[in-house]
């Protein structure tokens, strides 16, 4: 669809939702979702049948979405899209404005995610899967080969479970909704089980304990798990978000927003770079001490895995709530201390702080868990905040999210290849 042209109005010229909704290039509903944000102000006149707006307001909200869509910012030409989800600010981050840390601290990862989509907390809450979509994305699960990894599973879930869903198209926020709280559960639902007694019903994080250890689950390691969950719902604009946000734009349907994140999810500099902090530990713990384990990674030229964050100078907060938490599990003090002597050897070549791929590594080293465990607690737990963006991204016009590209190649005509 073509940009459209503001007309010029007189300030008190008001418009019909009609005309609202052509000059923003979007459809009637959408030009309400814009009313329930606070971007744009609607008045019923005296006698009418339907909502007005100001034509200014329309305008500038018009101009706002064309600098979007050319990809404009003020960050050295860096994509910049606006967002009322995720804040990260002085190595602190807040979901719509309330500090994120404290909320998962309070609350379970099911009432974050509504937070998050919703702007209202509901306590107690938890997302069922329906039988039908779980037989359909265990069936498709189980066909995949024993080695696939998690990622590949819930991809694969995903999809399977969008084939189950014949409302999948309806992109409304109640049915998009609807979806989320449906498909969260029946990726967990999909994955093959560790344990051979496991209940599929309680809380998120209970589910998912049982396809992650084989171990019986406590109280305090559950609540690890839960905590992060809701830590990891969401970071702004991670790669794997922005992916679900390209996929919105072109009006992909939830299931194929949520799968295009998982595809970026599985690359070793985000979803699986927890994977590779858990096998660093196991190093370090089987050796001991953390010098020879960081002398080894160095001398071949790798970056040690777990420390650092481009977005956190000092230290990571999701690293540091889980850690405050897995000091109250026992079992965990020797990956914990592990954790701290790569932190403290490696200081004395580059001063890194822990980030939350290693406190992820210490609780599934800890718990007898795989390595490719963290992994999965990634992306189901970020499954949540794609959803958010794809609501969010479902509000705006349409296609606005498409770049140029800055052709470098040999200037036309050139003759054809022999």
């Amino acid at each position: 669809m073509r940009d459209q042209e503001p007309v010029p109005g007189h300030p008190e010229r008001r418009l019909s939702t009609k005309e609202t909704a052509e000059l923003l290039g979007v459809k009637p509903d959408t030009v309400y979702a814009y009313v329930s944000r606070g971007q744009l102000s609607s008045r019923r006149e005296p006698g009418g049948r339907g909502s007005t707006f100001d034509a200014k307001e329309v305008e500038a909200l018009a101009r706002r979405n064309r600098r979007e869509s050319s990809g404009s910012s003020g960050s050295g030409g860096e994509l910049s899209v606006r967002t009322r989800i995720t804040l990260i600010e002085k190595d602190r981050y807040y979901f719509r404005g309330v500090d994120a840390t404290e909320l998962a601290a309070r609350h379970s990862y099911e009432e974050i995610a509504e937070w998050l989509w919703t702007g209202e907390l509901r306590p107690g809450i938890t997302f069922t899967a329906p039988k039908a979509a779980v037989a359909v994305a265990r069936r498709a699960v189980d066909a995949l080969p024993e080695h696939a990894g998690p990622t590949d599973r819930l991809r694969v879930a995903a999809i399977a479970a969008a084939t189950a869903d014949p409302l999948r198209f309806d992109l409304s926020e109640d049915a998009v909704l609807g979806t989320a709280r449906i498909l969260i559960p029946t990726l967990v639902a999909a994955l093959p089980p560790v344990r051979r007694t496991h209940r599929d019903e309680g809380p998120l994080a209970h589910r998912l304990w049982a396809r992650l250890s084989g171990r019986p689950a406590d109280d305090a390691s559950l609540r690890v798990l839960d905590t992060a969950l809701g830590l990891l719902v969401d970071h702004d604009l991670a790669a794997s978000t922005l992916a679900v946000r390209i996929a919105a734009s072109a009006r992909a349907h939830a299931y194929a927003a949520v799968s295009s994140g998982l595809g970026v999810l599985e690359g070793p500099l985000h979803g699986a770079a927890s994977g590779l902090a858990h096998r660093f530990l196991l190093d370090v713990l089987d050796q001991g001490t953390a010098a020879p384990v960081v002398a080894d990674e160095l001398r071949a030229g790798r970056r040690i895995p777990g420390l650092g964050h481009r977005l956190y100078p000092g230290e990571d907060p999701r690293a540091r709530a889980l850690f405050a938490l897995l000091e109250e599990i026992p079992g965990a003090a020797p990956a914990l201390a592990a954790a701290r002597d790569i932190v403290a050897t490696t200081a004395r070549h580059t001063p890194l702080h822990a980030n939350v791929d290693l406190a992820l590594a210490v609780f599934t080293v800890s718990s007898g868990m795989l390595s490719t465990a963290g992994e999965t607690v990634f992306a189901v737990a970020r499954t949540a905040g794609w959803i958010a963006h794809a609501l969010e991204e479902y509000g705006e016009r349409p296609l606005r999210m498409r770049p140029s590209g800055h052709y470098v190649g040999p200037r036309p005509p050139q003759p054809l290849p022999e």
